[in-house]
């Protein structure tokens, strides 16, 4: 599998594809998540990502148990300076019932946290995980620079966020010589939603034509979560969740089936390799439940869309 530099991150270099691990430890059980982590290294995959709140919304689940199969798992196999592991904070639970949020002690307690679950000592990547409007920028991304600078965290990224509110953290932060947010993560895939929708997964914000743009010209490091919308693609018993459907979507999945079929590829592949390939280059955050899902999907990184085929796909809104 390639590997691309991260942003931010001299010399750290991350694969094409990243693994989701969300729900490792609660819907899916331990033996499987060392199948799938096996195959998926045994693949070059290095790059592998998880969250302190994953997945306490499972019934049984209260958040951290991605993190303990995972720092299972490499208590067992070993090779943790080979992987580029990266988690968030934000989205657990606080005592009122709402988003933990990104105050200085949150972050902190958080951060242990998931440096204990997963037995190491820093992390590649750390992310805030939503949006704080709660609480003052300068003391989130402060205590975000003081993780870097202690050593725990090498490189820092913002899920869901504005673009906006990404380019004006990553302004104050350079103001004040602070690390910034130099990675992105999304929601993105290839079907798009209703303009104007809000996506009923709480906490979910889809991809911005400003976004894009933003990481084009900053150059930043985007990767995006729900690539597959959870196989809405090629599974019959997946209905294209409702605020997807308007004509744009027709059209899209048309064109999709028809470059499919020309390339000899499911359409989950095509649209992995549409997101790699694009501008910018795109890392697929790829959540899978069987190794053979995986092996789908690593197929796709040996998979080139030819111009003409890319630009099918392009204008077919």
């Amino acid at each position: 599998m390639r590997q691309r530099e991260l942003s931010g991150g001299p010399g750290i270099q991350i694969s094409q594809l990243c693994l989701g691990a969300m729900s490792f430890g609660t819907e899916i059980d331990e033996e499987t998540s060392f199948a799938i982590l096996d195959r998926f290294v045994e693949a070059g995959g290095t790059t592998i990502d998880t969250a302190n709140c994953y997945a306490f919304w499972v019934p049984g689940g209260s958040g951290g148990e991605s993190e303990t199969v995972l720092g299972r798992w490499l208590a067992s196999r070993g090779g943790r300076d080979d992987l580029v592991l990266a988690s968030k904070v934000g989205s657990g639970l606080a005592a009122d019932g709402g988003a933990e949020g990104l105050g200085a002690s949150v972050i902190r307690e958080q951060l242990a946290g998931s440096l204990r679950r997963l037995g190491v000592d820093h992390l590649d990547l750390y992310y805030a995980h939503r949006e704080d409007r709660q609480t003052p920028d300068e003391e989130t991304l402060a205590t975000f620079h003081e993780a870097v600078t202690e050593g725990k965290v090498r490189v820092l990224g913002a899920s869901n966020h504005a673009a906006w509110r990404l380019a004006e953290t990553r302004a104050l932060a350079s103001a004040r010589g602070w690390t910034p947010y130099t990675a992105v993560q999304q929601r993105y895939s290839y079907l798009l939603p209703r303009p104007a929708t809000a996506l009923p997964e709480g906490g979910h914000v889809h991809a911005s034509d400003e976004l894009l743009d933003l990481v084009r010209s900053r150059d930043l490091t985007m990767f995006a979560y729900s690539t597959l919308l959870w196989g809405t693609y090629t599974r019959a018993d997946k209905p294209l969740p409702e605020h997807y459907e308007h004509p744009g979507t027709e059209r899209r999945l048309r064109v999709l089936g028809e470059v499919a079929a020309e390339l000899a590829a499911t359409p989950n592949q095509v649209v992995l390799s549409w997101l790699m390939g694009g501008e910018p280059s795109i890392v697929p955050v790829v959540g899978v439940s069987s190794v053979a899902q995986l092996d789908e999907c690593l197929a796709a990184t040996d998979l080139k869309l030819p111009t003409e085929l890319r630009q099918r796909l392009d204008e077919a809104v």
